[in-house]
């Protein structure tokens, strides 16, 4: 008998214990870097399935504003909240409330239920948006985040009876005004390039939703009434002037980050817009935005 087996008899008679021989120590590999969050997949959802809007939807027609950044979508946004049946409040960035499953087992009771994680996050959209219309007291919500446009299809998807409104700007004075609002954080040239991302997928959204309407930014500052009863006709709503005087309202605040929150639009009246820009300040960057959106003699 070893001695080892000896000494384990011994001590597992008096202690219950016995001695093992110590597995060999791995040398210490490279420290692990967490990964870094990647892009979430599109989560799928019941399309092109229609939705039960009796069942599935609190909402009816919804109106989105579909725009770029700095191209006037507070102000508009705020003339149709001065009037009686709409209500619009600051971005509310929906598109990024995400829903995920806390375990596999509610995943399948889910799926059980036709919902995948897609059409969870619509359901939350849709609760969201109609508390806050239910709070204003008012029969329909406009919603303007520029970067909706971004998942136009998806908005479009999940509110089959939405109304799609799209404002443009001239392009230059666009990034202009995104150059300006922050100058220390990006140059004109980057600002440019950022916002004409934001003009692409408002494009994208023209060419793939059918039945919106189109506004101009400078034929709002430059004939306020005339635009808003083009608009409201199309809304199906008799025209309010009080729309234009929209700084008597006490509930268009303002919210530094959810919008435009500068002095000009705070004054409550429309203002006029700057001067267009002459065709030799149009970089080439934005020529074809220009081109495509009139822009251009």
């Amino acid at each position: 008998m070893s001695l080892m087996r000896s000494l384990n008899r011994a001590l597992s008679a008096t202690t219950g214990l016995q001695v093992r021989k110590a597995a060999p120590v791995a040398p210490p590999g490279p420290k692990k870097v967490a990964a870094k969050p990647g892009k979430r997949p599109t989560p799928v959802y019941r399309c092109p399935a229609p939705v039960d809007l009796a069942t599935d939807r609190l909402l009816r027609e919804p109106v989105f504003i579909m725009s770029p950044v700095r191209s006037g979508s507070t102000l508009l946004r705020m003339l149709l909240n001065a009037h009686s049946r709409f209500h619009s409040p600051h971005e509310l960035h929906i598109r990024r409330l995400e829903v995920d499953f806390g375990s596999k087992l509610s995943q399948r009771a889910m799926s059980a239920l036709d919902l995948e994680r897609g059409d969870l996050e619509h359901l939350l959209w849709d609760r969201v948006m109609h508390r806050e219309l239910v709070r204003s007291g008012k029969d329909f919500i406009v919603e303007k985040t520029p970067s909706n446009a971004f998942v136009y299809r998806r908005i479009r998807d999940c509110w089959p009876d939405a109304r799609f409104v799209f404002l443009l700007r001239h392009p230059v004075s666009i990034a202009r005004s995104w150059h300006e609002g922050d100058p220390g954080k990006r140059t004109f040239d980057e600002a440019a390039a950022d916002a004409l991302r934001y003009m692409q997928a408002v494009d994208n959204a023209r060419k793939g939703i059918t039945g919106g309407h189109t506004l101009r930014y400078e034929d709002i500052t430059a004939g306020p009434e005339k635009e808003m009863r083009r608009l409201c006709a199309f809304l199906d709503v008799d025209f309010e002037p009080t729309m234009l005087d929209y700084g008597r309202k006490d509930d268009t605040q303002v919210v530094k980050g959810l919008g435009d929150w500068r002095d000009k639009i705070r004054t409550g009246q429309v203002q006029s817009g700057r001067a267009l820009p002459a065709e030799d300040e149009i970089p080439a960057i934005l020529r074809p935005m220009c081109e495509a959106w009139g822009y251009t003699s």
